[in-house]
């Protein structure tokens, strides 16, 4: 099945086709001839990725799916939540910038609680009676993994906060458990296995 993921984030290619396996062919943004600064304005997770799916749909025709991914800090009220990947002033997608300015607002505080959460919004273009390619339909997924922000960076694998967040049950980072791991029990990959689920009876 061939499908496009409204990313050109070589981490979350990889990623998702880990996950979705040799069934699902994955497409990015710059295989369908896309290299757009896709707008994420959005007050939500859902929000974003509703409009990165809406953008490909209606510019291209493609059905697609497209996701947003936050971390949840319960010390910081949430944060960076949605503005997980611009978090730092200045910057987008500095990983260490954003861990940095994370850690320093956490300073010593012994309340690490956090999870990460990615919602998937799926855009299935619906043929109308004329054959005619008509609305999309709209289809959400979601999938979250509880853990710790530690003090410090440990591992080397993975990308954004992996380094310093240990999923719940684990004694490493996303960063140190290595990508094989991180494809069985991320957040990602349990809003992924329930899109999988939903493409595969359908």
């Amino acid at each position: 099945m061939k499908i496009v993921f409204a990313t050109n984030n070589k981490n979350k290619l990889s990623e998702i086709r880990g996950i979705l396996g040799a069934g699902f062919e994955v497409v990015s943004l710059a295989e369908i001839g896309c290299n757009d600064d896709i707008p994420e304005t959005g007050a939500t997770l859902i929000d974003n990725a509703i409009q990165k799916a809406q953008y490909v749909f209606d510019k291209y025709g493609y059905s697609c799916f497209a996701d947003d991914t936050g971390l949840e800090v319960d010390a910081l009220g949430g944060e960076p939540g949605v503005h997980s990947a611009r978090y730092a002033e200045g910057t987008d997608h500095d990983s260490n910038a954003n861990m940095e300015k994370l850690l320093r607002k956490l300073g010593d505080n012994t309340n690490r609680k956090a999870r990460f959460r990615t919602v998937i919004a799926l855009l299935e273009k619906q043929e109308n009676k004329e054959g005619g390619v008509g609305i999309a339909t709209l289809h959400t997924f979601e999938g979250k993994v509880e853990g710790t922000i530690i003090t410090e960076k440990r591992g080397n694998e993975g990308f954004g906060y992996d380094p310093i967040f240990m999923p719940e049950g684990y004694d490493k980072t996303f960063a140190e458990l290595g990508i094989d791991m991180k494809n069985i029990i991320s957040h990602r990959a349990r809003a992924v296995k329930k899109l999988a689920g939903y493409l595969m009876k359908n």
